[in-house]
């Protein structure tokens, strides 16, 4: 995901698909530093159900997160800065019933 965009690249083995969605910033904008506290915080109040997506997307961005990628195999999503910076969440997996 391209944070300040909220424009999504979804790529499938059965073909790939953009979403996008509506800009956080328009015309020039100075990314906001790296700050990985302030991404774990928006991290854990999106995995309480304390923040809607939107919310989540906005948070992302105000610590400085520029783009983000989910690997659903691997099941990680690595959150970028544009300094080079990089932070990764590992999800365990899931089993569902039935």
């Amino acid at each position: 995901m391209a944070v300040p965009a909220n424009a999504f690249l979804y790529l499938t083995e059965h073909g790939n698909v953009v979403v996008q969605g509506e800009p956080l910033v328009t015309g020039f904008a100075v990314a906001p530093p790296f700050d990985r506290a302030a991404l774990e915080a928006a991290l854990r109040a999106d995995q309480a159900g304390l923040t809607a997506f939107p919310e989540f997307v906005r948070g992302c961005w105000e610590a400085g997160v520029v783009w983000y990628e989910v690997d659903l195999l691997a099941r990680t999503c690595t959150y970028h800065g544009a300094d080079g910076a990089s932070y990764r969440e590992d999800y365990p997996a899931v089993t569902l019933p039935g």
